[in-house]
Formats: C-alpha cells, structure tokens, sequence
C-alpha cells in the first residue's frame, strides 16, 4: 500500500464549527444561544466518512467553504467519529466569522510522512472574529517519527518543518482550552495577526525535541497569552520581529530553552518590536529564564524597546551533568531580581580543576546539594547587549547552565 500522509482526528463529542454575526463580539459563554436559531451543516452530507479509514480532507474543507461563506449563523457539525485528513486550510474570507467552539473531547493525530506537509499542518487564515475551542481537544504532532530529520539546530540552510497550527492573517481570534503535544516544529505559529487572544493552552514536548517552540509570535499586533503551561524542548514563547502589544501573564515554562525575544536583526527590513508586557512567569527547569537575542552586523537598523517583565520566579530542580566551561552555573539579571531557587545541582567541568558559580544582581535560593558552591549576589550595573546599529537592549533574566 503507498504510504500517504494523514492526520487523525478522533471526536469523542460533538465537535462543531460556528459562524456568528461580524456585527457582534462573540464570547464563549453567549455562544450556546447561536447554536440554535441558524443553519446547520453536517460533514457527513459533504462526503465525510469520519470511519478511520477514508480521507476526509477535502469534503471537511468543503463543508468549511460553504459555511464560511453562509449569512447569518451557521453551524459547521462534524459528528462523532474518526476522521483521517492530510494538511488542512480553513481559509476567509469570511462573511460572517467561522467560530469553533469548546466543549468537546477530540484528538487530532497528524501523519509521520512528512512528504505531503509543506510548512504547517493546521492553518486558520484570513478570518476575522475566529475562536477555536475545545475542552479536552489534542492536537497530536506526532514529531517523533519527524524530528531526526530537523537538521536546523546544526545548520542554517535546514528545511523547516512543519509547523501544527499556523494562524495567519487574522483578526480578532480566541484560541482557548487547546493541548497541542509533540509537534514537529514549532506547535503554535502567529503571523501578521491582530486582537488575538490564547487562553488555557496546554503544550507539551520532550526536552530535547528540537525547533519545538511553543509559541511563536512575528509581525503580529495586540496579541495576550495567559494561564498557559508550556513545556517544549525549545523556547517556550519566541517573540520574533515586527511585533507590538505583546501582554503575556500566568505562563508555567519548562523544561525548554526559557522564553525569548529574538533573535532580532538578522534580515533585512525586519520591524520593530515594542510593548511587550511579561508578568507572573513561572520557569522550571529551563535552560534560560528570559532572554533578548540579537545579531551583530545586522543588515538594516530595527529597535527594540518597552520591554517590561515583572514577578518572575525561576526553579531549576535536579539538575546533572557536565559542563564546557569552569563556570557551571551564571545568574545574572539587569536589576537586582529575587525569587530564583537552584535545587539539587551536580555540575563537573570536563577539563580539569573543578567548577565555579557567579551571580550578578541575583539572590538565589538554595535547597538540596549544590556543586558548585552557590555564589553570593554581587551588584554590579545594568549592561545593555549592542544589538544592530547600536541599540541597547537590557537583559533582565539571563539565568543558564552550560552544556547539560
């Protein structure tokens, strides 16, 4: 049989896709009252065989199209079942806006073959008014069969992956009560977005799955991500270029790189990131705590600036192994931060004599064995890392171990 990429999706409840009235700002709670006075359009009568084993790719797409395009409210239905399909496109625009809402138990299962997957997996596009919910709902990557392909860590001409779910080119969007595991790449991309909302999301991955980046933030404005938990095996969130209105709160990070923005100036005409707004950001067993990343020699000037990041609480737990350089352990912030705590750390130099610990502007907490030494808080000032044409970035939380 030839294999063919497929993507697995298991509604073990009602699912249903939304179109509401764009004259109206939609809430998850007033959705129940839509539900019952519109159109309803049933997969099934498209085609879908929701029985594990046809495609249903593109009567599912169709279903999509005919609603999307429908006045009023519509309800997209797609019955109990399991539904194979390959990389989807529920693109606008839209008359009124599609809107996929929770409480529904579902699991989408994506193919290893990677030979039909072109950049992403899931793409919501050109929507305004879009809220994808789903209490329970999986969003499986599957990325183990696909992630001893991922030559990007290593180098810089990689194919890329394909990321789980892309939004791009929305407006006003609730992205809530989502799992999202195992993705090939990155799990969550937004791109050119506007007014988007991420609540309650759940990601997971191993910690050392590559490229695997929970969120990933570029060319979008007024985007919230809160009462999240993300654990990947690269950064949690990636703020990339072009971004403005960033306000993240109550995100859990780890394992994974940390949370990041950048790394910055790396292109040509790359715009500038402004307001981002961190807050009450827990990071446990991270390699980094927060980070501003930028390229020297940068093409084209870009600014970064009105960065704040409050109440963040760094833990790193059982941490061991070896380290390439003497100093094992270095906590640095800009400003004298509190609230880090180092339990059970085992680190040896892999050249000879032993391993070291500095800390700049930090007063950590110790529990456990430590080696190295824990290191006392030493002040020191605010240094800015020169990022293209010389603008200072101040690097708040920069806490790392080496070579693990």
């Amino acid at each position: 049989m030839e294999a063919r990429s497929r993507l697995l999706v298991v509604f073990l409840a009602l699912c249903v896709v939304s179109v509401v009235a764009a004259a109206e700002n939609v809430t998850v709670g007033q959705l129940s009252s839509y539900h019952g006075g519109g159109a309803t359009y049933n997969a099934k009568s498209y085609g879908a065989k929701g029985d594990g084993a046809n495609d249903d790719t593109k009567v599912l797409m169709a279903a999509w199209k005919v609603a999307c395009g429908a006045a009023g409210t519509v309800t997209l239905m797609i019955p109990p079942g399991t539904y194979y399909i390959g990389p989807t496109q529920f693109h606008g625009p839209a008359r009124p806006p599609p809107s996929p809402p929770g409480k529904q138990s579902w699991t989408d299962r994506a193919a290893t073959d990677l030979k039909r997957f072109g950049n992403d997996w899931i793409e919501f596009g050109w929507v305004k008014g879009l809220t994808v919910a789903g209490q329970n709902g999986i969003i499986d990557g599957q990325g183990s069969a696909s992630w001893p392909f991922n030559k990007c860590p290593i180098r810089k001409d990689c194919k890329v992956l394909p990321t789980s779910v892309l939004f791009v080119n929305n407006q006003n969007t609730v992205v809530r009560d989502l799992t999202s595991v195992n993705s090939k790449f990155f799990h969550i991309a937004l791109l050119q977005s506007n007014n988007i909302k991420m609540l309650n999301l759940r990601i997971n991955a191993p910690g050392n799955s590559p490229n695997t980046d929970g969120i990933h933030i570029e060319r979008s404005i007024g985007v919230v991500i809160a009462d999240t938990s993300i654990s990947t095996g690269d950064d949690c969130i990636s703020i990339g270029q072009g971004n403005d209105n960033i306000d993240i709160a109550r995100v859990h990070c780890g394992p994974g790189h940390g949370m990041s923005v950048g790394s910055l100036g790396r292109y040509v005409g790359e715009g500038d990131v402004t307001r981002i707004h961190v807050k009450d950001m827990t990071f446990e067993g991270t390699m980094n705590g927060v980070r501003i990343k930028t390229w020297e020699n940068s093409p084209t000037k870009s600014f970064a600036a009105h960065m704040v990041f409050e109440n963040m609480d760094i833990t790193f737990k059982n941490i061991k192994g070896t380290s390439s350089l003497p100093v094992a352990v270095m906590l640095r912030c800009g400003a004298p931060c509190q609230g880090v705590v180092l339990q059970d750390v085992d680190l040896k130099y892999k050249g000879q004599g032993g391993t070291s610990s500095k800390c700049e502007n930090t007063k950590a907490k110790y529990v456990g064995y430590q080696y190295p030494k824990p290191c006392a808080m030493r002040l020191a000032r605010s240094r800015g890392c020169t990022g293209a044409g010389g603008v200072g970035l101040a690097v708040v939380v920069v806490p790392f171990v080496a070579d693990l």
